[in-house]
């Protein structure tokens, strides 16, 4: 009772000195996370956020000087927007300021982490949008130069307090891996697998280098899949080979690795930690990547001459992967909002 007494009596000084007065929080339905914006949040070169802020829109501007940049907010959809930074350390630090932030009460809340990734093409393609179903952290880990390694191993790097790749019984997770709430995902991926996809010549053109992987061939689609987080920015198919075992390794074989980025296994790490004293529940997260490039060249080309393309702002399908993040995320938001009666005390699932 007393660490209770404490901590409201703590969030009660926050607030007062973040807005003068002890106002009552806003309930916020449902959070939008995205990684990076490029410039300003509106009128420029757009990043993950920016279509969100005009189009949804998220036109109200919160300070936040406790975090990376200032909050975006629908106060008739009770929506709010944040821009975490990049990599797994900015997403734990900016989910942990603003969820503890008094101004808001997340405690009903969805979060909806929605951007861009590369994508093996084994699996999808393009412009292509996957719901994530498992999030493996691919920074834990032990790692020496393969060409030290015994002549048996396929590569360097091993679990964290294992003695070798791949090591059976697996050692203690430690924040490894994380399953998302199956029936939440199912949900929005049925909601959204026939939502009409951006595509364009010049990433049609792209794909059709991709011989040898037919999935990696065809007009974007939405899927389901794995997301493996890793601040490392990985490319190449022997890298791609690893990604695809690690994360069986870490799902028991339950995964399928499609995604590569870096802040989920941060956001996830800092959201359970924020559960455990009853601010946010987890089982209301979701999860979205889509296909900005692939995470390996196509046959016959190098690694080098498939990485060299692909810088922030100017990957194969930049402009696609935002706005079908968009489309494929806002739809989801608007749902759970237009029936928020329901959906406040029971999370959406299939009937």
């Amino acid at each position: 009772m007393k660490n209770s007494l404490l901590f409201i009596s703590i969030n009660f000084l926050l607030t007062i000195a973040l807005t003068g007065s002890a106002i009552e929080p806003k309930k916020v339905k449902v959070v939008i996370v995205a990684l990076f914006e490029r410039g300003e949040v509106t009128a420029d070169d757009p990043g993950e956020f920016q279509l969100w802020a005009e189009r949804y829109p998220l036109s109200k501007r919160i300070p936040l000087p406790h975090g990376n940049r200032d909050l975006y907010w629908n106060e008739q959809d009770g929506v709010l927007g944040m821009v975490t930074g990049i990599g797994t350390a900015k997403a734990a630090a900016s989910i942990t300021a603003v969820a503890l932030d008094p101004r808001f009460d997340f405690s009903q809340s969805y979060w909806l982490l929605a951007g861009i990734a590369g994508f093996d093409p084994a699996d999808a393609s393009l412009a292509s949008v996957c719901w994530v179903d498992w999030v493996i952290d691919g920074d834990l880990s032990h790692s020496i130069d393969i060409r030290e390694a015994p002549e048996s191993w396929s590569t360097g790097r091993f679990p964290f307090r294992a003695k070798s790749p791949y090591q059976q019984p697996r050692p203690t997770s430690e924040g490894s891996y994380f399953q998302l709430n199956e029936s939440l995902t199912n949900w929005a991926f049925a909601l959204t697998k026939k939502v009409q996809l951006m595509d364009t010549e010049a990433i049609a053109l792209r794909r059709q280098k991709f011989t040898e992987t037919p999935m990696g061939q065809k007009p974007p689609f939405v899927l389901r899949g794995s997301y493996l987080a890793a601040m490392n920015y990985w490319h190449g198919a022997i890298e791609n080979e690893w990604a695809n075992k690690w994360v069986d390794y870490w799902t028991d074989g339950k995964g399928e690795f499609v995604a590569s980025a870096m802040e989920g296994s941060g956001m996830m790490i800092a959201l359970e930690f924020l559960e455990q004293a009853n601010l946010v529940d987890c089982s209301r997260v979701m999860m979205l990547r889509a296909a900005s490039n692939y995470t390996m060249q196509w046959p016959g080309g190098t690694a080098i001459e498939s990485k060299a393309g692909e810088v922030m702002g100017g990957y194969s399908a930049f402009i696609p992967s935002i706005e079908n993040a968009y489309t494929v995320g806002s739809h989801t938001v608007r749902e759970i909002v237009r029936n928020w009666d329901i959906y406040k005390s029971a999370s959406p699932q299939l009937k």
